[in-house]
C-alpha cells in the first residue's frame, strides 16, 4: 500500500481552518475552491466531488473528530484505478494564529500513489491559498 503524507503551514487560525475542513459538503466553496469545482452531499455521510480537471469521486465520511480536528473519508468510486483509497486530514495549532494542515492518503495498488501524490500537491496548495486569503 502506498501512503502519501502532505503537510503545510498556514497563516490562519487552526479553528478557522478546521471549521472549513469539517464542512463536509463545502469543499468547493470553503476549503479548496478551484481545485474542487462542485461538491454534492448524498445522504448524511457521502459526497460527490467534481475536481478542476472534470474527474468525479464519490467519498464516504468515516468520521469527524472535533477534539483532534481530524476528518477521515474513503473514496468508494473515483478516477484513480485503486482498489483501496482512504484518507484523513487534520489541523494542528502552530501558535501565533498559524496552523499546520496534515493530509494522509493510503492507496492500493502502490502505483496509484504517484498520481495521488501529485493530485494532493495541488489540493494542499489550494487549502493554504484559500485559508490565507480568508484572513487577509
Amino acid at each position: 500500500m502506498a501512503t502519501i503524507s502532505k503537510e503545510i503551514s498556514i497563516d490562519a487560525r487552526a479553528d478557522d481552518v478546521w471549521d472549513a475542513l469539517r464542512d463536509f459538503g463545502a469543499l468547493h466553496t470553503r476549503l479548496v475552491p478551484g481545485f474542487v469545482v462542485d461538491t454534492r452531499l448524498v445522504g448524511d455521510d457521502a459526497r460527490v466531488v467534481t475536481f478542476f480537471n472534470g474527474a468525479v469521486a464519490r467519498e464516504v465520511l468515516v468520521g469527524i473528530d472535533d477534539d483532534r480536528r481530524r476528518l477521515a473519508y474513503t473514496v468508494v468510486d473515483g478516477p484513480l484505478p485503486s482498489t483501496h483509497h482512504n484518507a484523513s486530514a487534520q489541523v494542528f495549532d502552530d501558535g501565533d494564529g498559524r496552523s499546520r494542515f496534515v493530509w494522509i492518503t493510503d492507496v492500493l495498488p502502490d502505483a496509484v500513489g504517484v498520481t495521488a501524490a501529485e493530485f494532493m500537491d495541488h489540493g494542499i496548495a489550494a487549502v493554504k491559498r484559500t485559508m490565507e486569503a480568508a484572513v487577509a
